[in-house]
């Protein structure tokens, strides 16, 4: 289990990423696009990090819009393992 981040830390890390915010004890990024098909083709490259981190993503989808919420829900929080997945979407 990844050990939980203190909030000093959690501000440090959220300081550093653009586009996400912290919600309570997740992680979140909206992003937009055209349409649905480039909404799914966002989602479809997020199989690839994900799975190598072994480390998942909650996703809203709806029509052109994805919301992504990281947690390390076996921690109970945020854990560095969120912050770098968050830095390997924000590069998508």
């Amino acid at each position: 289990m990844a050990l939980l981040l203190s909030q000093a830390e959690i501000e440090a890390q959220a300081h550093l990423l653009s586009g996400w915010e912290v919600e309570g004890k997740t992680l979140q990024s909206v992003r937009k696009f055209r349409d649905f098909v480039e909404a799914i083709a966002f989602v479809n490259k997020l199989v690839e990090p994900a799975e190598a981190a072994g480390h998942h993503p909650d996703l809203q989808i709806s029509y052109n819009k994805v919301t992504v919420v990281l947690t390390t829900h076996d921690s109970g929080g945020l854990t560095q393992k969120d912050f770098d997945l968050a830095q390997k979407v924000s590069q998508i």
